[in-house]
């Protein structure tokens, strides 16, 4: 059975994690191919937007930790090369030039939290939860917490990682984490409506407003100007073809 599928609905890109017996945990073969299917998407000039879902009842449980037994401390190479996929992985969704919007379809947990909030846009169904359970397994909320912070305010964020309690859709929408709470069977429509909108605007424009975006987003305010300043003066050649 293939770890991901990808499906096409004209230019948008549909990606399914399908571990679903494993609740779409991420294992190392699940991470690559995530991964790989990003860039592929966003180098193909076919593609305006993808959506990222979970087969089966959860979107992701996070870290696979059938997997933790064979990264100790003895196996440095092996820990280190896992922990870097890991990094590139919730890091790459700022890089893109194209938007992604989350699907949580139910459970997003732990390093699936991180990768439902990593969406530029994210929609929840009313039945699904998003927490960081880490400090349960004796583990930190290490690589997700730089996306969270970002994301939520500071005491929201440490009772997220301190507590490990999950949230419902209600509450991940009041804090800000999830654009939109649909009906579970609404889910998928609702995504791709929103994805259809994202993908009709001209390529130029989308690519230069998501990159500013993430820029501005840690510059200081005089600085995110600048840039903003000179985005400006570029975007008059972003005509309409």
């Amino acid at each position: 059975m293939l770890e991901l599928l990808v499906e096409d609905r004209g230019a948008v890109r549909i990606l399914t994690m399908n571990r679903p017996e494993k609740r779409n945990a991420l294992n190392q073969a699940l991470t690559q191919a995530l991964l790989d299917a990003l860039r592929a998407a966003d180098a193909d000039d076919g593609v305006r937007c993808i959506v990222l879902t979970g087969a089966g009842r959860a979107f992701c449980a996070g870290a696979d930790l059938s997997e933790f037994k064979d990264l100790t401390p003895d196996k440095g190479e092996l820990v280190d090369r896992r922990a870097e996929l890991t990094m590139k992985l919730q890091g790459i969704f700022p890089q893109l030039s194209k938007p992604v919007v989350t699907a949580l379809n139910g459970a997003a947990m732990g390093g699936g939290a991180g990768l439902a909030i990593a969406g530029d846009l994210a929609l929840m169904s009313s039945t699904a939860t998003l927490g960081y359970p880490e400090v349960k397994h004796g583990i930190v909320a290490a690589v997700v917490m730089a996306g969270l912070v970002r994301n939520v305010g500071r005491k929201a964020a440490f009772e997220l990682v301190a507590t490990a309690e999950p949230l419902d859709a209600a509450r991940a929408f009041a804090l800000g984490l999830v654009n939109r709470v649909t009906a579970p069977d609404e889910l998928m429509a609702e995504a791709l409506a929103v994805a259809q909108k994202l993908a009709a605007v001209e390529r130029p424009a989308m690519a230069a407003t998501k990159e500013l975006f993430y820029r501005a987003v840690d510059l200081p305010f005089a600085q995110a100007l600048a840039e903003g300043r000179d985005v400006n003066k570029r975007m008059r050649g972003f005509r309409a073809r």
